[in-house]
């Protein structure tokens, strides 16, 4: 059984604030339903014209979480936390059909038939027009879920990690990828409850690194 002790989630400023990288995990398993809810609120994010240019892949299995440990010089916390999930980045779904996504918003009535017709010619234009940074922004695009999913997973109890430090062609192999040579691996997120807790490093201040209007002019809060 889960050690689950959280029963009200946290409000978003407190699991800012609270959000530590986790690199040791108890090898307790996430309950279904506390799972589907993560990966709701980490799909909920936004992308470039709502395309959804993401493949989000939850290893779970002990033999895949070896493979992905191992495509990750063996960084441990892949097979000590119960699921990690691997964000790739597609930069070729602007070219496809995306009737589905066009039917969805016309359901919801986020979009009319204008926007319809305008997004029909408008995102293949700004994906041709995107050129040698399709990759890029698609990889965007999937930090951005990524880090909805680390603010949720910290409001409802669980522990997060981005990680650097993998092979990304090993990475691909491991989910199946391997043929699919436009697919770029943005980030791996293990996921599970934290062994130890890690103290917050502290930042720089204000006025090294943010400016107001032009760099050089430091906002000092």
């Amino acid at each position: 059984m889960s050690s689950i002790t959280q029963t009200q989630a946290l409000d978003v400023p407190s699991a800012i604030a609270q959000r530590r990288s986790i690199k040791t995990f108890k090898t307790d398993p996430i309950a279904p339903e506390l799972l589907k809810q993560l990966v709701e609120l980490t799909v909920a994010a936004p992308s470039s014209f709502n395309i959804q240019d993401w493949q989000i892949i939850l290893v779970q299995d002990e033999a895949q979480k070896a493979a992905l440990s191992a495509a990750s010089w063996n960084q441990q916390q892949i097979v000590q936390a119960p699921v990690t999930f691997v964000f790739a980045a597609d930069p070729n779904v602007g070219e496809r059909d995306l009737t589905p996504i066009f039917e969805r918003a016309t359901e919801t009535g986020a979009w009319n038939e204008g926007t319809v017709n305008y997004f029909k010619s408008a995102i293949p234009q700004f994906q041709a027009g995107l050129g040698d940074k399709r990759r890029e922004y698609a990889i965007k695009d999937a930090i951005i879920a990524a880090t909805h999913l680390v603010l949720a997973a910290e409001s409802l109890g669980l522990s997060t990690c981005f990680m650097n430090g993998w092979i990304e062609d090993q990475v691909k192999q491991v989910i199946g990828a391997e043929n699919n040579p436009d697919l770029a691996i943005a980030v791996l997120v293990p996921v599970g409850y934290a062994a130890e807790p890690r103290l917050n490093p502290g930042r720089l201040p204000f006025s090294s690194n943010v400016s107001v209007d032009r760099i050089g002019n430091p906002y000092e809060g």
